[in-house]
């Protein structure tokens, strides 16, 4: 038996260092500029990056993302739709070569994937049920009231700053995608949806259910107003594709056509703005 044991522990040891040495890479700039195609995944979060009923990729991510695209000789793009929380994890398993979803810049997040410089900024919101029954009007609320119960999506950067204001860990719902937030807040499950502005303003248009919270008061973490800067996001080590991307971008944000786009999308000038703030050296650093 001890001889048994100790053959199959050899095996998993060899099994293991064997898939450790054909682990997944991305592809590379000149492999993706060879072929001719590019996998670019979205999460299907209006107005950021989403595939429409006819099957079109759109929203501020994926139209920019087309530009630089043919700037850089590529000219097939296979859009992959997957959760949020399963882009970062994609990127990593090589399920996608570059991620359109406008994700915030978060340094956590640039410790496990590459980010090019910013493409948007945005501010945050709340959807809440038809009237605003609980007059909520910020995030801090859910803090200060705790008979209230405030959603997220999974892998949302909204989770760090409820837990920075104190909002008690039980009065969190987490779903899973966007789509589900109606539901959820129509029904009572959670008595707002925390996103970003755009993004609860799209829900609203939806249904009659719920609406944005008015009066809404942008949350206050660390002493700063919250405000989040979006980009294209790449698998470490990729860096010559994040780099190419990069100056494409830079170029493109000089056009009429790249604020054109964003403005088409409910971006104000505050956000086309505010998207040259920041680069993503002091986002990807900052505390």
């Amino acid at each position: 038996m001890t001889i048994r044991k100790t053959a199959v522990a050899a095996l998993a040891a060899i099994t293991t260092a064997a898939l450790a040495s054909t682990a997944v890479t991305a592809a590379t700039l000149a492999e993706i500029q060879e072929s001719g195609s590019i996998r670019i995944a979205v999460a299907n979060e209006i107005p950021y990056g989403y595939v429409d009923p006819n099957g079109e990729a759109m929203g501020a991510g994926p139209d920019v993302a087309k530009a630089i695209m043919e700037e850089l000789g590529v000219e097939n793009i296979e859009w992959v739709t997957t959760n949020f929380s399963s882009l970062i994890p994609g990127l990593r398993a090589d399920r996608f070569d570059m991620v359109a979803a406008e994700m915030a810049i978060l340094p956590d997040r640039c410790q496990q994937v590459l980010f090019s410089e910013p493409n948007t900024s945005y501010g945050e919101g709340l959807l809440v049920a038809a009237g605003n029954p609980k007059d909520i009007h910020a995030y801090s609320d859910f803090a200060e009231n705790t008979e209230l119960k405030v959603a997220i999506m999974a892998g949302a950067d909204q989770l760090e700053m409820m837990q920075k204001l104190g909002v008690p860990e039980g009065n969190l719902v987490t779903i899973a995608a966007n789509a589900d937030a109606i539901s959820t807040v129509s029904t009572g499950r959670a008595d707002a949806y925390a996103a970003t502005s755009l993004t609860a303003s799209g829900l609203a248009d939806q249904s009659d259910d719920v609406e944005v919270a008015g009066d809404f008061t942008d949350p206050v973490i660390d002493g700063e107003e919250v405000r989040s800067w979006g980009g294209f996001t790449f698998a470490s080590g990729n860096e010559e594709l994040r780099d190419a991307v990069n100056q494409a971008l830079a170029d493109y944000k000089q056009t009429d056509e790249w604020s054109e786009t964003l403005s088409s999308y409910g971006f104000t000038q505050a956000d086309i703005d505010g998207s040259t703030a920041r680069t993503t050296e002091e986002l990807c650093a900052a505390e």
